[in-house]
């Protein structure tokens, strides 16, 4: 083994690695761009694997102890909380992430400005959305979701929405301050906290249980961002303040709400497709098998939305400073990662998907067909990632809106024919979606990249 000193933060990180390693090391610490893409990475994998394991090994145990029909009244509640969560956020994320990080260093008050117009929004967006929810769940619950018994958990989940909001505007911002270490620690603890709560929740309260887990640990979560944003607005020198936050209203105008009316399509679309589900015979247990399967798109998606947390900041940067060779290289490496990871991962899933859903249940074996399918989409999704994750970093947000469109438009179509098949009719629904989608991305990123290069 070979010592080697990295500089990752502000101070000196010892790294052992074998010598085979260390040529391709050192080339990645003489690249600026790839070495700052390794570090968020790196960071952003050791929160996301801990937080996001806890959760698959916690849906688990939760399942065993409900059974198809509970988990599935959970996994539509968390859908309709989703749903409603888009008007809720007002792609604040997102527009918080692009902005901190093309202006923390060269204008760090318009960075505190922004920082301060997305908390302000999501405070207001998440308030009137929340008030929604609560009002309008005994109506949802008995005629769109054929379960009145479900109005009381929905109202507990619009405590959910409005902390899932403001949660949402903390961690772009975290983003674009390129903070995955904080990012990282952050989803570690409120995962570590998150596992007893939601098992020991069920154990004693059942669904309701679940539910009020859900919102104590999004509390937590919620705490932990606010106080890391802090610390990095400090690091920055950029005045964590109110003052003057309307001057940057036009931000939204030209990049939040195009963000916004592309999320307002994908998650409504979802919940349409899952409430197409539960209004169909045994509905909920069909909704308990979908559920569980989609808990295993985690080990496939997750590295393609880890670039793309990571990715998004320094695309955004390069971009504003003209330099979009960076740009199309930085697309090129994340696309051969991203298949690199999800395709030997949607293998073996596929290989071992009887098994993977037997240990939710006896009742959960049905589903294999439903995991297939559901994996196969989101090894599509995780291929397509970084070419929509580019498209959104460089400004062309309306772009993206029109290619979701399609996508929406191709899954509420396979739904519609599909619900009557069950969970894997609308899991089937989703990979023929990515399927139709594919072309369309392909054609647009080869327009938008030949337009770059005439620029």
């Amino acid at each position: 083994m070979i010592t080697i000193r990295a500089v990752w933060q502000k101070k000196s990180d010892t790294v052992r690695l074998p010598p085979f390693l260390v040529p391709y090391w050192q080339r990645l610490q003489a690249s600026p761009i790839g070495y700052r893409l390794a570090k968020g990475a790196f960071w952003s994998l050791a929160g996301a694997v801990i937080s996001r394991g806890l959760g698959l090994l916690a849906s688990i145990l939760v399942a065993r102890m409900l059974g198809k029909v509970g988990f599935g009244e959970l996994g539509i509640i968390q859908s309709t909380v989703g749903m409603f969560g888009v008007f809720a956020g007002f792609g604040l994320g997102v527009t918080a992430t692009k902005h901190v990080a093309e202006f923390r260093a060269k204008d760090p008050k318009k960075a505190g400005r922004i920082i301060a117009l997305s908390g302000i929004v999501a405070i207001v967006t998440g308030a009137v959305m929340s008030v929604a929810l609560f009002v309008f769940a005994p109506w949802l619950a008995e005629h769109t979701l054929a379960a009145p018994q479900l109005d009381g958990l929905i109202r507990i989940g619009s405590l959910l929405l409005f902390l899932s909001a403001l949660n949402g505007a903390q961690t772009g911002a975290l983003a674009g301050f390129e903070a995955f270490r904080a990012i990282a620690q952050v989803n570690l603890l409120a995962g570590v906290a998150a596992f007893p709560l939601m098992v020991g929740g069920v154990w004693l309260w059942g669904t309701t249980g679940a539910v009020w887990a859900l919102v104590v640990s999004m509390a937590i979560n919620w705490l932990l961002n606010h106080l890391a944003l802090r610390r990095e607005a400090a690091r920055y020198a950029i005045p964590f303040t109110l003052v003057e936050f309307t001057r940057e209203w036009p931000v939204l105008l030209r990049f939040a709400l195009p963000t916004f009316l592309t999320s307002s399509l994908v998650l409504p679309a979802m919940w349409a497709c899952n409430t197409m589900l539960v209004n169909q015979p045994r509905g909920y247990a069909e909704m308990g098998i979908l559920s569980a399967a989609q808990q295993w798109r985690f080990p496939i998606i997750f590295i393609s939305g880890l670039l793309t947390q990571v990715g998004f900041p320094v695309v955004s940067e390069r971009h504003a400073l003209g330099s979009d060779g960076d740009v199309r290289k930085l697309l090129a490496a994340m696309v051969k990662m991203n298949c690199a990871v999800a395709l030997p991962v949607m293998l073996i899933l596929v290989c071992f998907s009887k098994q993977i859903m037997g240990w939710y249940g006896a009742e959960f074996k049905e589903g294999s067909a439903c995991l297939i399918f559901i994996v196969g989409a989101t090894c599509l999704q995780a291929i397509q990632s970084p070419a929509i994750t580019v498209m959104q970093a460089t400004g062309y947000a309306w772009h993206n809106f029109l290619l979701n469109l399609i996508w929406c438009s191709a899954l509420l179509l396979g739904s519609y024919f599909g619900a009557i098949y069950g969970a894997k009719g609308l899991a089937a629904a989703q990979l023929v979606a990515f399927i139709i989608y594919t072309p369309f991305l392909f054609i647009t990123s080869r327009r938008l990249s030949r337009r770059a290069c005439k620029n």
